[in-house]
């Protein structure tokens, strides 16, 4: 018998159930919308063009044309009328900066901003704001004429110049808009460099403009870092209207200004009908508090009802005070007064003494938000979208219902949310909410209703600095009447030899208003040639000719609504068919360095067989690997639904659910370095795992020119590691492991963790001349270790929790007869289940129990259990938290069963018993 050690960390329970109850009290309050909320799925999404490059900013105008832009210059227009986009203009910018070595970097500058007048019909005014190009270090706001897809160029006016340093990343800003007296807000970001510290950019040693955000942000005499407010002039000049932050005539104060304390507002909204402005602003990158130095980074939605200062450099979130740092010295003054911040910085041209700082409407950190947990956790890019009035879409073919009336659209770039957030009279934020949680976003990064009433969205795509694959203009559109049906279709076997029979199904197709509905399928060869047309719902089909063909079904709804799907059908070529099984042990569990006898048979119509000769076994893949237990589950056996994610490890899945591409690449430079070149430069390190683990978790820089690496602090150690140990892998490029035997025994190390995921799979040759059919059979063991947190399913009564930094949920008994279920498992062989529970008394007031093990349901064959397990009633932490271990002996059993772990206190009443962590299972 062989244990795998088990540790709990002292995770403070108080603090588990602390923040579970803020979480439920939260959830609860009385924040309730008047009229129903919309099914999402009257709710679609239509893509109007994709692949586009760096897509930053949009326009909508009254005939439905989108004007964007993309950062490197190109002015793109998209009609609703050809379903093309083209480009009408490219303005020459600057895209990058050059310090003073003459080193060439990329930088976040170019075209960044568009918006059109608000009497457009008439003028056909376009603005636009960019870096232009040149050796003069600016931005400016220009005005241009649109005649029909003409951008005319000639008719260029710059209303504002903001002069700027480019000498170093980063923070522009740029985005434009408007309010109902025809105002302008330009929003401007600090362009100061964030590559130096985490935390506040307030570098005061001469030659360091660059790095300290007083000469901009907390700058009362210079644009940057900052929200305008101008009234743009028919002559192209502007005016200063009433009520901006400093009155025109103030010395040293530039009347622009509207708001003030900004890092990166890099999207701006004004809500038309109150006059509030909303942005989202970029936070700095330090992933924990530190003494002496300033907080934690965190991102902002702010509201401005009047002209203000937002505090940055100084403050971040709700106004949480950095300190006073000296970077010449490295010590650290007193933390700034957010209702009296002082700006002394030798780079200062404006006041000394700033207005108070207003806090942050929401704030969130990259970890858990106790405040705001709906934020969840991740990196951090907060922007802010369109206002929804009902009364401004009166006559609109689509306007959104009137549940949304009032709300506003916020949406966060790196997490790919958009939130729906409501508002009283007053201003005051009383509910936010997903907006379309289970519709897929690939970071959007600019939102518009149109006059239609649809919501635009703009998706800039994966990767910073690139031309993504998956950047898209998109339109969701709301159906408040009648809606196509919901088409479901199958086929029994997309490839097979001739004459090759296949049921095609249409089960599942539905209509949302339940509507009648009349099925037609087409079989389309892809050679050519007439369409055989079938109008069963659920009809066979003989393919006798070898070909490849298209089924297309078409689902019509007894209101005309339709729809159409298709799926592809090979015929002529019959897929190969693999089997991979466990000959001798247990098939469910795997245990450390006990071997796995396995054998591989393939068998294929036209190329023989693995058992006959005619295939060899060199043709034949066979692979072990380990999978996250977080990772997709995969159904064993040859049932071929196997998934890249089953067998590339750890690592890789971890890294590929992580953001971290949004900055870096395999192959290729973002704006972090390439993983190829960070593994070929810590090659042979042996400090590299902890010290780049440490780097992915707190953030950092200094190693690859000025670039930062922003903290990851949901992250824990152990999957930063891992993740780390992928990276590492990539150094020599190394072909892959050469493949196991088709038949023999696979021994698992002392220490692997998750799921093991052995793999076979074989191409066939082809046949008719038709392409190669691939056929898989996966199976899939699990560890002898069972994390509860991670089971199939749950009772009510348990209550899974996961704090940052926690590698798996943890479930909460709150009441005795609940239960966890792992589903269909093997208990062959296996002979005594050791239990991992912590029992606080203090904390939890934890009335312990029992935990029994039992078969197909929660009362059927009792197999074994625990004895009795009291609470612990301790102050010390370090014997509060320990683990109780409990071992229960289980009667020998064979064959699948659905295993549940049951538990139990008759004298409990409503006290919570436990936390039951892992359970080790013998053989």
């Amino acid at each position: 018998m062989k244990r795998i050690p088990f540790s709990l960390k002292p995770y403070p329970i108080l603090m588990l159930i602390g923040s579970t109850i803020g979480l439920w009290a939260y959830s609860t309050r009385s924040f309730v919308d008047i009229g129903d909320k919309p099914d999402e799925n009257r709710f679609t999404k239509v893509v109007l063009a994709e692949k586009l490059n760096e897509p930053l900013e949009m326009a909508i105008l009254p005939d439905e044309r989108v004007l964007f832009i993309e950062r490197h210059g190109q002015v793109q227009l998209y009609s609703p009328i050809t379903k093309q986009v083209k480009t009408i203009a490219t303005i020459p910018v600057s895209t990058k900066y050059k310090d003073k070595e003459g080193h060439e970097t990329e930088a976040e500058d170019g075209l960044l901003g568009i918006n059109i007048d608000p009497d457009f019909e008439k003028n056909h005014w376009i603005y636009l704001y960019y870096s232009p190009a040149g050796n003069d270090p600016k931005n400016i706001l220009t005005r241009y004429d649109l005649k029909g897809d003409e951008l005319v160029i000639s008719s260029k006016k710059v209303l504002l110049e903001v002069p700027v340093q480019r000498e170093q990343c980063c923070h522009t800003g740029g985005s434009i808009d408007w309010d109902r007296d025809g105002n302008l807000y330009l929003s401007t970001g600090d362009n100061t460099s964030p590559r130096a510290t985490l935390y506040a950019p307030i570098d005061e040693r001469p030659e360091r403009g660059p790095w300290d955000a007083q000469k901009s942000s907390a700058n009362t005499n210079d644009l940057r870092g900052k929200i305008l407010r101008i009234h743009p002039e028919p002559d192209g000049t502007y005016t200063i209207p009433e009520g901006n932050l400093f009155p025109k005539g103030t010395s040293m104060a530039r009347p622009e200004i509207y708001t003030m304390g900004h890092r990166n507002p890099y999207r701006i909204s004004v809500d038309k009908h109150t006059g509030y402005v909303y942005w989202g602003d970029v936070g700095p990158d330090a992933g924990t508090d530190s003494v002496g130095v300033g907080p934690m980074a965190e991102d902002e939605y702010n509201q401005a009802r009047k002209p203000g200062n937002f505090g940055w450099p100084y403050f971040v979130g709700d106004n949480k005070a950095y300190n006073d740092v000296n970077f010449a010295t490295n010590k650290t003054g007193e933390k700034f007064d957010p209702a009296h911040p002082i700006n002394d910085s030798p780079n200062n041209t404006g006041l000394r003494d700033l207005p108070p700082a207003n806090p942050a409407l929401i704030s969130y950190p990259a970890s858990e938000s106790k405040k705001f947990p709906i934020m969840g956790t991740g990196g951090r890019s907060a922007m802010a979208g369109p206002a929804y009035y009902k009364a401004d879409f009166a006559s609109a073919k689509r306007a959104f219902p009137d549940y949304y009336n009032g709300k506003v659209f916020l949406f966060e770039w790196m997490r790919d949310m958009i939130l729906s957030v409501s508002f009283n009279e007053k201003g005051d934020m009383t509910n936010i909410e997903r907006f379309l949680p289970n519709m897929a976003f690939s970071h959007p990064i600019d939102m518009a209703f149109g006059p239609n009433g649809d919501l635009y969205v703009l998706e800039y795509g994966t990767g910073w600095f690139l031309q993504n694959d998956d950047s898209r203009l998109v339109r969701i559109e709301f159906n408040g009447g009648n809606r196509k049906p919901n088409i479901k279709l199958a086929a029994s076997q997309k490839a097979g030899a001739i004459p090759f029979k296949v049921n095609l199904s249409s089960e599942g197709t539905t209509d949302f208003d339940g509507d009648a509905m009349t099925y037609q399928w087409k079989i389309v060869s892809k050679s050519g040639g007439k369409p055989i047309v079938l109008n069963d719902p659920n009809p066979s089909y003989t393919f006798q000719k070898p070909g490849q063909y298209k089924a297309i079904l078409t689902v019509t709804d007894a209101k005309g609504a339709n729809d159409s799907r298709e799926i592809d059908i090979t015929a002529g070529n019959e897929p190969p068919k693999v089997e991979l099984a466990v000959t001798k042990g247990n098939k469910s569990f795997y245990f450390p360095e006990q071997p796995i006898t396995y054998q591989v048979n393939v068998a294929d119509k036209e190329d023989g067989s693995l058992a006959s000769g005619r295939i060899p076994a060199k043709s034949v893949l066979v692979r072990a690997s380990y999978q996250d237990e977080s990772s997709p589950k995969n159904e064993s056996g040859a049932g071929h639904k196997f998934t890249e994610a089953a067998y590339l490890g750890t690592g890789k899945t971890l890294m590929d659910k992580s953001d971290c591409k949004a900055c870096h690449f395999t192959d290729k430079k973002s704006v972090g370095p390439a993983f190829i070149d960070v593994a070929k430069r810590y090659k042979g390190d042996a400090n590299a795992v902890a010290s780049l683990s440490n780097k992915i978790i707190k953030g950092g820089g200094g190693v690859w020119g000025d670039a930062m690496m922003t903290a990851h602090p949901q992250v824990s150690t152990a999957d930063a590691s891992e993740m780390v140990k992928y990276i590492l892998t990539l150094s020599d490029q190394k072909t892959p492991a050469p493949s196991l035997p088709t038949k023999g025994a696979f021994t698992p190390g002392k220490s692997e963790k998750g799921n093991l995921v052995l793999l076979a799979s074989y191409k066939d040759r082809g046949a008719n001349g038709l392409p190669a059919q691939v056929s898989e059979s996966v199976l899939t063991l699990r560890p002898s270790l069972l994390v509860l947190g991670n089971s199939d399913s749950q009772s009510k009564g348990i209550m899974l929790y996961k704090m940052a930094g926690q590698p798996f949920p943890l479930p909460i008994v709150m009441a005795p007869e609940t239960y966890v279920l792992f589903n269909k498992v093997d208990l062959s062989g296996i002979r005594m289940a050791e239990f991992a529970v912590s029992i606080p008394k203090n904390q939890l007031n934890a009335a312990g129990g029992r935990i029994e093990i039992r078969i197909d349901s929660p009362t059927g064959q009792l197999l074994g259990q625990t004895e009795e397990m009291a609470p612990v009633d301790s102050k010390d932490p370090a014997a509060m938290f320990k683990p109780t271990m409990a071992k229960a002996p289980i009667t020998p059993t064979t064959g699948m069963h659905d295993l549940y772990f049951v538990f139990k206190n008759e004298k409990a009443g409503k006290a919570p018993l436990f936390v039951p962590v892992t359970a080790q299972l013998f053989n």
